[in-house]
């Protein structure tokens, strides 16, 4: 009976094994610098148990990664909010899909030179990210600041050809998003994405002058391919990325400069 015991047990736990074989799956997930690189390594951790090894690949830019995920070099990418998405998918005819929602980074208005934006001279250099979304996103600060007044019907994705009042005079700096801290050098204001503040050593809470509301429809996502979204290992990053552990880790790191979404 011992023998039997034991033989019955072993086909048990082989039986397992092979089972956790089968649900093991590595993927590799695009991500970019600072905060969205930092949480999927905290992701990854807690994935890993799960049966689900993530490899984080970091990109310096806001392009190459959904590049990346469309041409299948990717499984899936955390960097965008939803605006950016639909806005890439309509002008460069990616078949992406948001499998969940990951944090809200409120961007920041930061400077060298003024402590305050009421202090903003006449005539002064405001940068702000080139790509469409993130650039109308920084227009869309500057008009609930009072600073310009944006043309109607431009909707998410105003540019600074849509500034219809701009009382200061105010001239636009275009630059790619990673390089605004840079410009703090030269501009007199820089509106700066979360994740590159935080990457050159800068706290939205301690360094900004102005942060947008909190009520920003640009809450971040993650993305697969479209026609992959019901596949397995999706759910299981999904479920890591929105565990406790995760939300405990960004509360306590980042100080209320990243939001949770769930």
């Amino acid at each position: 009976m011992l023998r039997l015991t034991t033989f019955v047990s072993a086909i048990a736990l082989s039986t397992a094994a092979m089972a956790s074989a089968a649900m093991a799956e590595d993927i590799k997930v695009g991500v970019s610098p600072g905060e969205h690189g930092e949480i999927m390594e905290k992701v990854a951790e807690v994935a890993e148990p799960l049966g689900l090894t993530i490899e984080v690949i970091e990109f310096s830019d806001y392009v190459v990664p959904n590049q990346a995920l469309a041409d299948g070099d990717l499984d899936a990418n955390s960097f965008q909010h939803r605006p950016y998405l639909e806005n890439q998918m309509k002008d460069r005819g990616f078949e992406l899909v948001e499998v969940g929602t990951t944090i809200t980074t409120p961007m920041g208005i930061y400077s060298d030179k003024v402590e305050d934006i009421a202090d903003l001279p006449e005539g002064a250099q405001v940068a702000i990210p080139n790509d469409p979304t993130n650039g109308g996103r920084a227009l869309l600060i500057l008009q609930d600041l009072g600073l310009i007044t944006l043309a109607e019907g431009t909707g998410l994705v105003p540019s600074p050809l849509d500034v219809s009042d701009n009382p200061k005079g105010l001239q636009f700096l275009e630059l790619d998003a990673a390089q605004l801290p840079r410009a703090l050098a030269d501009a007199d204001i820089a509106v700066i994405n979360t994740n590159y503040a935080l990457a050159s050593g800068l706290s939205p809470r301690a360094d900004a002058i102005a942060m947008e509301k909190a009520d920003s429809p640009y809450v971040n996502i993650l993305v697969v391919q479209q026609g992959r979204e019901a596949e397995p290992w999706v759910k299981t990053m999904v479920e890591a990325y929105q565990s406790p552990e995760v939300k405990a880790f960004i509360d306590e790191k980042y100080d209320g400069a990243v939001i949770t979404s769930w």
